[in-house]
Formats: structure tokens, sequence, C-alpha cells
């Protein structure tokens, strides 16, 4: 998962620098799609990464929900801790401009350390949560296991796979990254030594929780602890770093509505204005009213995680950007035998159209066609675990609603 990530980065990396110039500047992924297949690729790429964002804040809405339940040992109605984080959510969100985040956002990185590095000692100390694994996974109270090769209904190895999906899927803000980063150094570097951060640190704690717990290793591995003490201090600091995450998701998904929709569509006032301002307070309370919804609806990190994986993140990451590539390459083939356009000649540099056969054919057939085929047989192979990751996600929130003991929907039950 993580090569082909790579790989479909790699495949922006190179759209963006062949599509951005200084008088039509790539800005978003929806720029890339837009340039490629027109405006309704466009609308689709604003409509599933505003999907992907407030599903994201329903899941930070969700984990602190059940920080805060296990912080009060189940004293407090799991649907009310989750709709505190929605109100502190629409506080936080009045804040209209990112630079504000800036320093947060990098302390939230640290934090997430700290609670990695302090949860690794408890979890080497602790017998895990046998109570919390038991209502979240089903999993009955026996010794830890480690496998391989895991015996699991096939739902759940398509779940699983969704949730790798979700923590390599960062592909939806990659061009947003490399509009802001335009010195080519400053983004390799930045890019480069992220990715090796990243990759060393899941590596090492997921085995190392995996190690010590097994089939009882919980979404939210430091809530799997049993001495309550070392609970509170991993889901005290989860508390900080979930709503500084959830505020500058929720900032961005807003921000994509409100100049797709508000601004786009609608022809509403600018964002800094005084009429801005009062669209974007209805705007707030609005999409963090959605994000409880669905967090109270489907209280299960695992399966929304899966969910979203197989909805959103996956075409971000593993579908578009073949699709795009391919396009690209079918577009500037077909361009060879066109004449040199100049700029006020009065003359069309086209000799045919796309209404014409001639220029399909030197599109698909021309150039490294082979290359062409590769990438539309990798996003047909990713739609179609698309496809499968949400009948998977839907078959695990089946049964874990089944199982006895576990939280539904709006109910005062938490799940851990």
């Amino acid at each position: 998962m993580g090569i082909m990530a790579t790989c479909s980065n790699l495949i922006l990396w190179r759209l963006f620098i062949r599509l951005d110039s200084l008088k039509f500047p790539i800005k978003s992924y929806a720029d890339i799609a837009e340039r490629i297949f027109g405006k309704p690729a466009r609308h689709l790429v604003n409509i599933l990464q505003s999907i992907q964002l407030v599903i994201n804040v329903a899941t930070i809405c969700l984990a602190n929900g059940q920080s805060l339940s296990q912080i009060t040992k189940g004293r407090l109605c799991f649907s009310v801790c989750i709709v505190i984080w929605a109100i502190l959510g629409i506080v936080v969100g009045q804040i209209r401009t990112l630079k504000n985040y800036g320093w947060l956002a990098n302390s939230a990185v640290w934090l997430n350390l700290l609670i990695i590095f302090t949860s690794m000692g408890f979890v080497a100390h602790s017998p895990p949560n046998y109570a919390a694994a038991k209502s979240s996974l089903g999993v009955d109270f026996g010794p830890v296991k480690t496998q391989a090769i895991t015996n699991l209904p096939l739902y759940q190895k398509i779940n699983g796979i969704m949730n790798m999906v979700f923590a390599y899927g960062g592909s939806m803000i990659f061009p947003e990254m490399m509009a802001e980063m335009r010195r080519p150094m400053d983004f390799w570097k930045g890019m480069v030594s992220a990715q090796l951060f990243i990759c060393c640190i899941y590596f090492m704690y997921g085995s190392y929780v995996y190690a010590f717990q097994g089939q009882f290793t919980l979404p939210l591995s430091y809530q799997g602890v049993s001495k309550y003490s070392w609970q509170t201090v991993g889901n005290v600091i989860s508390l900080i770093t979930g709503i500084l995450a959830a505020g500058l998701y929720g900032n961005i998904g807003i921000k994509v509505v409100y100049n797709n929709i508000i601004r786009g569509m609608l022809k509403g006032p600018q964002l800094m204005s005084g009429r801005g301002r009062i669209v974007w307070i209805v705007l707030v309370f609005f999409y963090w009213s959605i994000a409880f919804v669905i967090g109270s609806a489907i209280p299960q990190v695992q399966t929304i995680t899966g969910l979203i994986a197989a909805v959103a993140i996956m075409q971000f990451t593993y579908t578009f950007p073949f699709l795009l590539r391919c396009g690209y390459d079918v577009i500037t083939d077909a361009m060879i035998e066109d004449h040199k356009h100049i700029a006020g000649g009065g003359t069309v540099a086209r000799i045919d159209s796309w209404k014409d056969w001639s220029r399909w054919r030197r599109g698909i057939c021309g150039g490294r066609w082979y290359f062409k085929l590769f990438n539309l047989c990798i996003f047909l192979g990713g739609m179609s675990l698309s496809c499968l990751g949400m009948w998977g996600a839907g078959e695990s929130i089946k049964a874990t609603f089944a199982m006895s003991g576990s939280a539904t929907s709006f109910s005062c039950a938490a799940p851990v």
C-alpha cells in the first residue's frame, strides 16, 4: 500500500509540474482534475473531498468522545460526550484563516509522539483492556495471540486493508502542499522527511503494540491499557491533539463548501466580508452538526475509518491519479500532429476534434500505449477494491451492531 501510494503521489507531482503556470496556477486537486477532464471532474473531486473531511471530523469527535467517556468512567452519556466536542468544534471553527493554526498544528505532532512513546511504556507493563476489546471488537477474554496471517472473515480482512488506506491516503491535499512549497528542494526535503518519519513510526508503533496485545489491540491503542491512570494520560493528551486536528479539517472542509457552493454557484459574498462572516457562522454550525450525527450514528472508530477510506480516500490516492495520468497522456499524444499554436494568430491549432476517431486513435494508440493501458488497469483495480471496501465496511458495521453489549446509534453506552 505504501509503494502504490508513493507511485500515485509521484504521478500527481508530475502532473502538477506540467500543468502549473503563473497565469493558470494549480492550487488544489480539483484544479488538476478540471484541466484534464473538465468541470464535472472538478465537482466530483470537491464533493468527495467534502465527504472525506466531514467524516474525518466526525471520526475525531467520536475518538474524543471515547476518551472523555473513559476519563469519566462511563458516568457521562456517550452521545453527550460527542456533543461536547461538536460544540467546542463550533467555537474553534469561527477562525476563518489557517495562519492562526500554524504553531498549533506543529505542536500537535509532538503531542502525538508523546502519546506514542508513553503508551508504548504503558502497553509493556499493563494487560490489555479486555472489557473494551469485548465491547468494541467482540473479542472474548483469553491469552494474547499474534499471527502473521489471520483466519478472519473476508469482510474483516477487507476492512483492515481499508484502515491501511486510511493511514497511507494523504493525497487529497498533496497538490495544495506543492502549491505552497514552490521551491523544489523545499518540497522534496519536506516530503521525504515526513514520509520516512511517518513510515518508521507506523511500523514501529503498530508492530510493538500488536506484539504485546495481539487480538485485543484497539484502534485507539492508548485506550487499550487496563490501568485507569494510564488510560487517562493518553486520553487527555489526545483530546488536545484531536480538537486541533478537527479544527484544521473543519476549516479546510468548510472553505471547500464556501468557495464552490456559496461563492461559485450562489455568487455569495467574500469570505472575509461582514456578510461572509455570517454565512461562515451558519456553515460552521451545520458542518459540526453533521459531524456529530455521523459520529453518533456509527460509534465504531475502526469501521467508520474503513468506510471513509473506501468511499473517498481510496479514490484520491489509489484510483484518480492513475486515471488522471492516463487522460493526460491521451490528450498530449493526440496533440502531436496539431499545428503549432501562435498566440493572437487567429488560426485554430487543432487539425481535428474529439468528435473525430483520428484524434482518439492518436491519443490512445500513439506514444507509450502500454503505459496508458497500465494506468487504466490500475485505476480499474483501485475502483474494484474501493467497491469491495464499501461492502467490507458495511458488513463490519452490521456485525458490530449485532454483537451483544456493543454501542448503538445515539445511545449512552460507550464503545470502550
